[in-house]
């Protein structure tokens, strides 16, 4: 079982940063892919960006490619989502999900999701 608790979410402009995080636990939670999903009202969750588990190969939707990067610090158990010049189609509840599945961008290919964080950016 793994346990996963987002934080940093908030309301910026755009053009503004801000940084994700999410912490982990769990016996074998720096084993598993990470990957963080948004979804913003009205629509499907969608997937952002992965990396797996020892942090040396990540991926991203086209939409973020070159504006976020994706990290993991697997001593700290924490997994993080650095987004530079939001957009206000950025806006949505941000989560972080871990998986079994190598590069994989499909929601029902993540085992663990948690509470997720609002991210709102205003134009």
């Amino acid at each position: 079982q793994v346990q996963l608790v987002e934080s940093g979410g908030g309301l910026v402009q755009a053009g503004g940063s801000l940084r994700l995080s999410c912490a982990a636990s769990g016996r074998t939670s720096s084993s598993y892919a990470m990957g963080w999903f948004r979804q913003a009202p009205g629509k499907e969750r969608e997937f952002v960006a992965g990396i797996n588990w020892s942090g040396g190969s990540t991926y991203y939707a086209d939409s973020v490619k070159g504006r976020f990067t994706i990290s993991r610090d697997n001593a700290k158990n924490t997994l993080y989502l650095q987004m530079n010049n939001l957009k206000p189609e950025d806006t949505a509840v941000y989560y972080c999900a871990a998986s079994r599945w190598l590069g994989s961008r499909l929601v029902q290919e993540y085992n663990y999701w948690g509470q997720g964080t609002q991210v709102t950016v205003s134009s």
